[in-house]
């Protein structure tokens, strides 16, 4: 690999790395074995610089966010994670309700400012433990709303390091796909549009939702949010709930008791734990169902 090349470029541009670092401390599962580098550019200019580099440099390269819906291997990764968090976290307010938000902004934040900005149309997000980066790539969503409805374009890095912006309506997405996914791509900004409301109403339809989060989700403990994606005409927590799998457990790893569609560590899971579980309770599924549950966690590698 390339990696002390690499690792000179980033040096000469003051770009700030660190070799080895476990990815478990980049997710919220906390997961994952050492990364071969982590990169943490802090302006658009390294950003760019870092991620067109290691393209160059023909290196794995991995975008990471909050890590809220991401199983890391113990193995650890053999390429760069390029992580926005701290930096790009700027939020403004455009002309025409819009909202710019950089990649490294939690949707938390962003809810938060929009509420602020008194406009409407983004409650649905609050509480998903994403960044927009991430929220983009994935389409994330909750409660009846996904990014697509909001979204009106982004900004991103191809695999070649080109910039290119794009309106939604050329993203292709779906239900939790869009064109990024499965690519080596850098998500960096995007626009949101949304639309004015009753500060106190947005503001109490966020709490309302948030409430919901803490009654039935296992936020206690480190989980990626929901393992499986919605089986078309159901939904993944019931069919797991119908099998009796809810607090079944390989090792530390477990189906939450609290929602069977979270798959929670208790302590000191390992990925293996993890990947046993996850395949186990597809197995399950399919054999007492029929119904085959794909997974929304993204794996790394």
């Amino acid at each position: 690999m390339n990696i002390q090349k690499y690792i000179d470029v980033l040096s000469h541009l003051q770009i700030a790395w660190k070799q080895n670092e476990r990815i478990a401390a980049y997710t919220s599962l906390k997961i994952g074995g050492p990364a071969a580098l982590v990169v943490k550019p802090s302006n658009d200019e390294q950003l760019h610089l870092a991620f067109q580099e290691a393209k160059r440099l023909q290196l794995p390269v991995c975008m990471i966010g909050n890590g809220s819906n991401i199983l890391a291997d113990d193995c650890g990764y053999d390429g760069v994670l390029i992580v926005t968090p701290p930096f790009f976290h700027s939020i403004e307010r455009r002309e025409g309700n819009v909202i710019y938000a950089q990649a490294g902004a939690s949707l938390r934040d962003v809810c938060l400012f929009a509420r602020d900005e008194s406009l409407g149309g983004m409650e649905f997000a609050y509480g998903i433990p994403a960044t927009v980066g991430g929220a983009v790539y994935m389409n994330a969503g909750a409660y009846g709303g996904e990014i697509k409805d909001i979204l009106l374009s982004c900004r991103f890095l191809d695999e070649h390091g080109e910039w290119h912006v794009k309106h939604v309506s050329d993203l292709q997405f779906s239900y939790r796909q869009s064109l990024f996914t499965d690519r080596e791509v850098c998500v960096a900004d995007a626009l949101f549009q949304l639309y004015p409301d009753d500060k106190k109403k947005i503001a109490a339809k966020m709490e309302e939702l948030m409430e919901k989060r803490r009654q039935k989700q296992p936020l206690e403990y480190a989980s990626a949010g929901s393992t499986f994606k919605r089986p078309q005409g159901n939904y993944a927590s019931a069919l797991i709930e119908q099998c009796g799998l809810k607090g079944y457990r390989i090792g530390d790893a477990m189906v939450s008791d609290k929602h069977a569609g979270f798959l929670i560590n208790m302590n000191q899971a390992t990925s293996h734990d993890f990947k046993q579980l996850i395949h186990y309770v597809q197995e399950e599924v399919y054999q007492q169902t029929g119904y085959h549950l794909e997974c929304e966690v993204k794996m790394i590698p």
